[in-house]
C-alpha cells in the first residue's frame, strides 16, 4: 500500500495578509519556518521513504526544514505546484471578490487542467514509489482538490480552511486512493 502524507507549506507574508499567491513564488515568514520545524519534530517519530515537494519556494523551503531531521531522498515534482490564478494573484479576497465576483480570473489555469496535472502526479508517485511512505509538501488548492476527488464530496472542507502546516493522509489500496484523515494541526499547538 502506498501512503502519502500531504503537508501544506508553512505560512508566508501573503498568507498572513490574505493575499492569493498561486504560482507567485513567495518565501516562508518567521511563523511559517516555525510551522515547518514543528512538522519536522512531529514527523521524526514516524518512518518515511521519500520526500517530494512542489518546486515553489514556500513548499520547497518547508520540505528542506522538515528534511533536516529526517534525511530522506528529496525530489521536486511540478505536478504538485499550486494552481495558477492569473490576474488574481497578488490580490486580497475582498479585491478579488469585487473585481471578479464569478472567480473568472484572466490567465487562470483551467480547473480541468489543474486536476489532471495533480492526478498525473499521484499516478507517477504510485509508479515510482509502490508500497512506500511518501511525504508530499504542497499547497492548499492542491490538497483541497485531492480531498474532493477522493471523498466525492465537494463540501468536504466547508466551513474549514486548510491551515498552513496541516497534515492530511491518503493511501492507495486495492487500486483506489482513500482518505485516512485531513487538516490535522495538533502538532502546531503553540502556533495556532
Amino acid at each position: 500500500m502506498t501512503t502519502i502524507c500531504l503537508i501544506r507549506h508553512g505560512e508566508t507574508e501573503w498568507n498572513a495578509a490574505g493575499i492569493l499567491q498561486g504560482t507567485t513564488d513567495i518565501p516562508l515568514n518567521a511563523k511559517g519556518v516555525k510551522q515547518a520545524e514543528a512538522c519536522s519534530v512531529y514527523l521524526a517519530s514516524s518512518s518515511y521513504d521519500v520526500l517530494i515537494s512542489s518546486p515553489l519556494k514556500r513548499a520547497k523551503q518547508t520540505a528542506e526544514i522538515i528534511n533536516q531531521k529526517l534525511g530522506l531522498p528529496f525530489h521536486t515534482m511540478s505536478e504538485f505546484q499550486e494552481r495558477a490564478f492569473g490576474a488574481a494573484e497578488g490580490m486580497t479576497y475582498e479585491a478579488r471578490r469585487a473585481e471578479y465576483p464569478k472567480k473568472n480570473y484572466p490567465g487562470q489555469e483551467r480547473e480541468e487542467d489543474f486536476h489532471k496535472r495533480i492526478m498525473m502526479g499521484l499516478q507517477k508517485v504510485t509508479e515510482l514509489y509502490p508500497g512506500q511512505k511518501v511525504l508530499l509538501i504542497n499547497h492548499g488548492a492542491v490538497i483541497k482538490a485531492i480531498l474532493k476527488a477522493f471523498s466525492g464530496d465537494d463540501n468536504i472542507l466547508e466551513g474549514d480552511r486548510l491551515m498552513n502546516g496541516c497534515i492530511s493522509d491518503i493511501h492507495f489500496e486495492n487500486e483506489k486512493w482513500k482518505i485516512k484523515d485531513f487538516n490535522r494541526t495538533a502538532h502546531l499547538p503553540t502556533l495556532s
